[in-house]
């Protein structure tokens, strides 16, 4: 299983950009010096830039909304499902990932403010079982493809 992790500049910038060699190799794994996360093995892991881990986890997402939903929608349902959807994946973002909300915000087209309305409602739904494990499968789900350890620094 291949773990990912983004590159800790921000979402519009080019890797390597600022005259350094590229997030892989600068820093030989010190998180702290700008340098790319190591795996337990000692090997530099990819970089994946903000913006695709965001669309991979919004596939995730809407992959599992699919397994898990049984009826075909309306309209009206559909445009509903699919913000419900977008929703999920900035929280899972914001709280598994450890992205900002403003980077987020910039991966999906979105303001920050918009992202943490999302974060809010999210939040505010995981009072249903049924939601709660839903959510929480997809959180193991990104873990698994992520790591445990996130990709950015929100805190």
């Amino acid at each position: 299983m291949h773990q990912f992790i983004v590159s800790e500049g921000r979402a519009g910038t080019a890797p390597g950009r600022a005259g350094g060699p590229a997030p892989e190799t600068k820093g030989a794994g010190r998180p702290e010096d700008g340098g790319a996360r190591t795996a337990e093995s000692g090997l530099a892991m990819p970089a994946v830039p903000t913006g695709v881990a965001c669309r991979i986890v919004h596939q995730l997402v809407l992959e599992m909304t699919a397994m898990a939903g049984d009826r075909p929608l309306w309209r009206r349902d559909r445009r509903r499902a699919t913000c419900h959807g977008r929703q999920v994946a900035m929280y899972v973002c914001h709280v598994v990932l450890r992205l900002s909300m403003s980077e987020i915000g910039a991966a999906f087209g979105r303001d920050r403010t918009t992202v943490g309305h999302a974060c809010n409602v999210v939040e505010d739904r995981r009072d249903d079982a049924a939601f709660d494990a839903f959510v929480s499968a997809i959180e193991r789900l990104v873990i698994s493809v992520f790591g445990p350890a996130g990709i950015g620094s929100h805190e």
